[in-house]
């Protein structure tokens, strides 16, 4: 059997540390926005480039709590893709916002950058662009779209801790990076967590406020905000593993070149990595065709780990009927969701394993 994704090595590898700071905390009596909290909310800001990163319950909770920073209301609309994990779209409609797609790029899966400015309207207040499966979506164009029009850039990046474009990291590229430590990302925790990044002192004092009900004192609220905290335990767990996360990335981008010298010549399409792009390939999602369930049964035979991200299109999810989206819309986003599977590519994943991967997905596309 090979796994789509094994924790348990990593946790091995690293169980003194890690346990060690789990009795860390324990011991301390502090459980909520303590010392490891701070201490990773500083090591994430200059892991990232950043003046500010504010710890948060989830990813998704980072995506909601951005937004509220922008004041998103009722009939603002936010660009952004319709390929990507459900929460991007369901943080947007949370604050009563409308998303406004963008069809993607069938080579990175991310922002089709050359249609976004004929997306703007009058009502747009910001871009969501999504780093999708670890590759940064085209920061350049993006930013050059938001300060022709006056409009505010959030990153989701729960899927690129690491990733860069252009030298510059994911996270620090628009007004505000928003991160998950999911434990399937490449830096995970034991449970959910999420960060917030930006160089804004007005926004990250503003988003501190935020995560505990909108008060900067205790009782005193300037506003509503959320119950939004990372806890003490898993950073201090988050603190253990961030000094390895390169290196893990490095494995992760080791074992794509290898995928890539297995498919060269056939007709399974790897994923393709911008030219100034660093992808730290959270997924490694390859493009088989139309006969990609059948390909995923085959794999499930063979006890091969896999994953379809994403069968459904947000614009085609039944709860966002409302916003007008419709079969054919946005063929491209359609066409991977029915074409793409994701392959294993964890960290600690032997060049045999990815051999017997390999194998079976070309042996099912190109018969001999």
């Amino acid at each position: 059997m090979i796994p789509l994704l094994d924790l348990k090595p990593q946790y091995q590898s690293l169980q003194s540390g890690l346990d060690q700071a789990v009795q860390r905390v324990m011991e301390s009596g502090y459980y909520i926005l303590g010392p490891e909290v701070r201490a990773l909310e500083q090591e994430i800001a200059e892991y990232c480039g950043v003046k500010h990163a504010i710890g948060v319950a989830s990813g998704t909770d980072a995506l909601i709590l951005s937004l509220m920073a922008l004041d998103i209301k009722p009939g603002d609309e936010v660009i952004t893709t319709p390929y990507s994990f459900f929460a991007t779209v369901s943080s947007i409609t949370r604050t009563g916002g409308i998303p406004r797609f963008v069809d993607i790029d069938p080579l990175t899966f991310n922002l089709d950058v050359s249609q976004l400015a004929a997306a703007v309207t009058d009502r747009t207040k910001a871009i969501m662009p999504v780093h999708l499966f670890g590759q940064t979506a085209e920061m350049d164009p993006v930013n050059a779209v938001a300060r022709a029009h006056g409009l505010a850039v959030i990153e989701d990046a729960a899927q690129a801790l690491g990733a860069r474009y252009n030298d510059r990291p994911a996270g620090a590229m628009g007004l505000m990076g928003c991160f998950s430590f999911f434990p399937s990302k490449n830096l995970g925790g034991a449970g959910d967590g999420g960060m917030v990044t930006t160089s804004d002192d007005g926004v990250a004092a503003r988003l501190r406020r935020l995560r505990v009900h909108g008060a900067s004192t205790t009782y005193f609220h300037e506003e509503v905000g959320l119950n939004s905290r990372l806890d003490e335990l898993q950073a201090a767990i988050l603190r253990v593993k961030l000094p390895h996360l390169d290196n893990w990335s490095e494995q992760r981008r080791a074992n794509a070149a290898l995928y890539r010298e297995w498919f060269h010549g056939t007709s399974v399409i790897a994923p393709e990595e911008r030219p100034g792009t660093y992808c730290i390939y959270n997924q490694f999602v390859v493009r088989i065709g139309p006969r990609r369930d059948d390909l995923a049964a085959e794999l499930k035979r063979q006890s091969i780990g896999h994953s379809v991200y994403y069968p459904v299109p947000l614009h085609l999810q039944p709860c966002f009927a409302q916003y007008g989206g419709a079969p054919g819309q946005y063929p491209e986003a359609e066409l991977a969701a029915r074409e793409t599977i994701a392959l294993p590519i964890f960290p600690g994943l032997t060049p045999d394993q990815i051999e017997t991967v390999a194998k079976a997905v070309v042996q099912f596309t190109d018969p001999a």
